[in-house]
C-alpha cells in the first residue's frame, strides 16, 4: 500500500478520488506525504499532508489503497485508476467516522501584518 501511495506524491489531478459535481474549480492538488504506518499489531494509520483537499478525496483514497493492500488491484492498477481521471473507476470511500484532521498550515504571506 506504501508504494502506491507514494504514486499520489507525483499527481496532480485527483479527478478519480473526489466526489462528483462540485463547485470546486480544480482537482490539482499537491500531495506531500502519503504514509500507512501499522502503529500497532494489525492496526493502521493513513496519514497524508497537502495543499489541499477535495470532497470525499482521502476517503476514496484510502478506500482504494485498502484494495490494493487486501490484493483486489494491483499497484498498476491504481496508476491507471489515477491516469483515467474518472470517479467510478477508483474503489469505494471508507466510512469518515475514523477521519481526523489532525493540523492546518497557512502561507505566512497570508497574514497581515502591522
Amino acid at each position: 500500500m506504501n508504494r502506491a501511495a507514494e504514486l499520489l506524491l507525483q499527481t496532480s489531478d485527483f479527478t478519480s478520488f473526489s466526489k462528483l459535481h462540485t463547485d470546486a474549480k480544480t482537482n490539482i492538488c499537491r500531495v506531500t506525504k502519503a504514509r500507512w504506518e501499522e502503529t500497532e499489531p494489525g492496526l493502521w494509520r493513513f496519514e497524508i499532508t497537502a495543499d489541499r483537499f477535495l470532497r470525499n478525496m482521502v476517503r476514496a483514497v484510502v478506500g482504494t489503497l485498502i484494495d490494493v493492500g487486501r490484493g483486489r488491484i494491483s499497484e498498476k492498477d491504481f496508476a491507471d485508476i489515477i491516469a483515467q481521471k474518472n470517479r467510478c473507476a477508483a474503489g469505494e470511500s471508507v466510512p469518515g467516522n475514523a477521519l481526523s484532521l489532525v493540523n492546518i498550515v497557512y502561507p505566512q504571506e497570508l497574514f497581515l501584518t502591522d
